[in-house]
């Protein structure tokens, strides 16, 4: 069975957010129409997995299974050198129920401290994941763009994690760079650039 993705097709983002729903359609092209699963009224699983991969995987599935649709699900976070890693596949966590990602940066800021390091490497992931309903294929990518943590943070464009990581090679932070230049190089980018190759005619 192929698993190319016809111009048209409608994709049901595994998102309650409604502004990340269409955004993820204008990254592929919008040759496709996407709903978010939060609009369908599918409830959000629990992130069990341990990896970007596996939770992407997890929410694609089940937003697909649920509304009987094909369905795209992402799953991304900042993950840093000096703490193993973290905060990785928690990183909404860290900014709470309230998506407070201030404190969250504030966090980062003081644990790296807290652990005496110098290195400032870090690394944001992200996982797309895109399935087929009940049980059937699924295709699974993931992007990486590494770079610097700065402290304090700085600009105001992004979102989450943005102003404190400064992508290899440049000496403004996601928080600074125009929108579409950032969207050129972001993990995201890369992603979603290897699922085109995947899916698309």
């Amino acid at each position: 069975m192929t698993l190319k993705l016809e111009t048209g097709t409608k994709l049901v983002a595994a998102t309650h957010n409604p502004g990340k729903a269409k955004e993820l359609a204008a990254l592929l092209d919008g040759r496709f129409e996407v709903l978010a699963a939060g609009a369908l009224g599918l409830p959000e699983p629990d992130e069990t997995e341990t990896t970007f991969v596996g939770n992407a995987l997890l929410k694609a599935r089940h937003a697909a299974d649920l509304s009987g649709q094909i369905a795209l699900a992402d799953d991304s976070g900042l993950s840093v050198a000096a703490l193993d890693g973290a905060p990785g596949i928690y990183s909404a966590r860290w900014a709470g129920p309230g998506k407070d990602f201030a404190s969250a940066m504030d966090k980062v800021a003081e644990r790296v401290e807290e652990t005496g390091s110098q290195d400032r490497s870090a690394w944001f992931t992200c996982a797309l994941a895109v399935a087929w309903p009940n049980g059937g294929p699924a295709v699974v990518v993931q992007g990486e763009v590494h770079g610097t943590l700065t402290f304090p943070p700085r600009g105001d464009r992004g979102f989450g994690y943005d102003p404190i990581f400064i992508p290899a090679g440049l000496d403004q932070t996601f928080g600074e760079l125009e929108p579409a230049a950032k969207d050129a190089m972001s993990h995201r980018a890369v992603a979603f650039e290897k699922l085109k190759a995947a899916l698309f005619e």
